[in-house]
């Protein structure tokens, strides 16, 4: 194998330091939830749907009020009428039978008003329109809490995200270090003819493929913060986030399962945003029954009508004032099968949204054995990868001992490095999943708030240097 150059080695030693130079200030995870909910574009959209959603109140309210309208209008009209057996009679004249009246006006200018009101008395298609509006403003509140639930995980999980990718660089940086040392003293100690050729080949092979998996988790570390930066809205340049407390309180024990699938299925906001879709639906059919055909509407009008102009029998004005207030049925007898159509459309969709609530339900349960499972396991594992750790350390603590006394040959001294880095990281991602996991729980159940999010705050460490 060929020897290292100088510029070589002195980037591969850079590489390390640049890591540990001029870290950006830790954001804790309040901070980056505070900032969330104000730069997160797909909460943006939530928010929005949530506002446009809540004028459906006044919707419903409105159906049941009077609708009162003006219709005025001006043309050209036409009318001719023949009368023939009245009666007539006016001072000054003997009562006539068997008068006839011929009027006409030809193209002359017609004008109209009318003020009419219609207050709805009976009519189930407007209940169940009403009872659809209310209902789909209670989902979009339930989406709109779901939405906000999800913010909260989706913030957690990409800034945990970066915290574990910065962790990587750190370990990864410091097991550079450790294996240009053990490549360093391969080199020397063939030079001196007490080890084998074999040991500077494999110190550099290992050096090699460290170095590359440093670059990757670097590549890593600039995604992970722009993910966390495009949902904060905070500049990338200054996030880095904090790792749990290795020394942090951890929560009591479970409760049983059998308490959060409970909970879960009363409490979820997706499982209740399922329900409410199904009633929506179940109004909709509603609306085209047949019970809801007919309905019965209190009117009433008042008007003018005038027509003038010139016709058979000279200039000629027609007009007249009218006035009525009455009880109105409507009841539509065909409508080419429209509504059947429109109901039995409907009552699928009802089963479609049956269906629906019914697949949630059993992904909602999925989703809270699993991180049920998740929590009860979590700490005792964390505990047994504490242990793995110390045990790892103290492995490569005596490897390094023996190595430099020649009772360990450098393949032992790098894959003890290796083991040590490993058991670290490990330990760090089963601190984040088991904090993750209590988040997502809380969230299956309806339960995740800005408390429980503090209480997971506060498990994280001072410093993101570990």
């Amino acid at each position: 194998m060929k020897r290292l150059s100088r510029a070589m080695r002195a980037s591969l030693l850079a590489v390390p330091l640049a890591c540990h130079a001029q870290a950006p200030a830790a954001v804790d995870l309040a901070e980056a939830w505070r900032a969330a909910m104000q730069s997160d574009k797909e909460y943006a959209v939530a928010r929005a749907a949530h506002a446009a959603a809540q004028p459906r109140r006044d919707q419903a309210a409105a159906l049941w009020r009077p609708n009162v309208g003006l219709v005025g209008s001006v043309g050209v009209a036409t009318h001719e009428s023949e009368t023939r057996g009245a009666q007539f009679s006016a001072p000054g004249f003997q009562q006539t039978s068997g008068v006839g009246f011929n009027t006409s006006v030809t193209s002359g200018t017609s004008t109209r008003w009318a003020v009419a009101a219609k207050q709805p008395l009976y009519n189930e298609t407007r209940r169940a329109e009403q009872r659809q509006l209310s209902t789909s403003v209670d989902l979009a509140d339930l989406q709109w809490q779901a939405a906000w639930q999800a913010l909260m995980i989706r913030t957690a999980e990409r800034y945990f995200d970066l915290a574990l990718a910065d962790e990587t660089v750190r370990v990864l940086g410091q097991q550079l270090d450790a294996v240009q040392r053990a490549a360093t003293e391969a080199r020397d100690r063939y030079k001196l003819g007490a080890a084998p050729v074999t040991d500077t080949h494999e110190a550099g092979a290992r050096l090699a493929t460290v170095r590359a998996q440093l670059l990757a988790a670097e590549s890593d570390v600039q995604v992970k913060r722009n993910l966390l930066a495009d949902t904060t809205g905070l500049p990338a340049g200054t996030l880095a986030a904090r790792l749990p407390d290795a020394g942090a309180k951890r929560p009591s024990p479970l409760q049983p399962l059998e308490s959060w699938q409970n909970e879960a299925q009363s409490g979820n906001p997706e499982i209740r945003a399922q329900v409410l879709a199904a009633e929506v639906a179940k109004h909709e059919a509603a609306k085209y029954s047949v019970k809801s055909s007919a309905s019965v509407d209190l009117v009433a009008e008042v008007g003018r009508n005038r027509l003038s102009g010139s016709g058979d029998f000279g200039s000629a004005a027609n007009s007249g004032n009218s006035w009525a207030v009455g009880i109105q049925l409507s009841v539509p007898l065909y409508t080419g099968g429209y509504r059947s159509a429109k109901e039995e459309e409907a009552l699928r969709l009802t089963g479609k949204a049956m269906a629906e609530v019914a697949r949630t339900r059993e992904r909602v349960a999925q989703q809270v054995r699993s991180a049920w499972l998740g929590l009860s396991v979590g700490a005792e594992r964390i505990r047994a990868l504490e242990q793995a750790m110390h045990a790892s350390q103290a492995r490569r603590d005596a490897t390094r001992l023996g190595h430099a006394v020649g009772e360990r040959s450098t393949l032992d001294l790098l894959n003890a490095e290796n083991e040590a880095s490993a058991s670290r990281l490990a330990l760090s991602q089963a601190r984040i999943g088991l904090l993750l996991d209590r988040l997502r729980l809380a969230a299956l159940v309806g339960r995740l708030d800005e408390a429980a999010l503090q209480a997971a705050n506060g498990e994280l460490a001072v410093s993101s240097v570990r």
